[in-house]
């Protein structure tokens, strides 16, 4: 079995986001659907083998943390295999607020962390370093099971 897994992001102004997750991340738009008014109805963004839907607010519990004060109930979480280094300064440059320098982690991976203008919380990483569970194990202090 293989699937593939999609999260969907809204914005109080999706058209706006789709612009900036070009031009921060350089995601590219592979579908859009507008309505008679030209109201985005539904549109589809990919980065490599990764895709995220993007769309508008349209109910009490779909909502841009711009909406909620902030709040998010997830992340987005987006591994590249080639220089983090540049695409933390692009995102930084479109205005990302960073949350999280990139720093390199206990198994391997560097990473950052940004939110968007809307607030969504963005978890940008690349393995830049090969860690065997132990090695993990002995720099974070934690337990591991499942290691690959």
């Amino acid at each position: 079995m293989t699937a593939t897994f999609r999260s969907a992001l809204f914005y109080q102004d999706p058209k706006a986001a789709l612009a900036w997750l070009e031009k921060a991340f350089g995601f590219e738009l592979t579908m859009l659907i507008e309505d008679a008014d030209g109201a985005l109805a539904h549109s589809q963004m990919s980065f490599g083998d990764g895709c995220v839907m993007i769309g508008q607010e349209w109910s009490a519990d779909h909502k841009s943390p711009k909406s909620v004060g902030g709040k998010n109930t997830q992340t987005v979480g987006v591994h590249i295999d080639t220089d983090i280094e540049a695409h933390f300064q692009r995102a930084k440059a479109a205005g990302a607020v960073i949350d999280q320098e990139p720093a390199t982690q206990f198994y391997g991976d560097r990473t950052y962390r940004c939110r968007d203008p809307e607030g969504h919380i963005w978890t940008i990483s690349q393995t830049v370093q090969a860690v065997t569970r132990e090695e993990a194990e002995k720099a974070s202090g934690l337990k591991i099971t499942g290691w690959v």
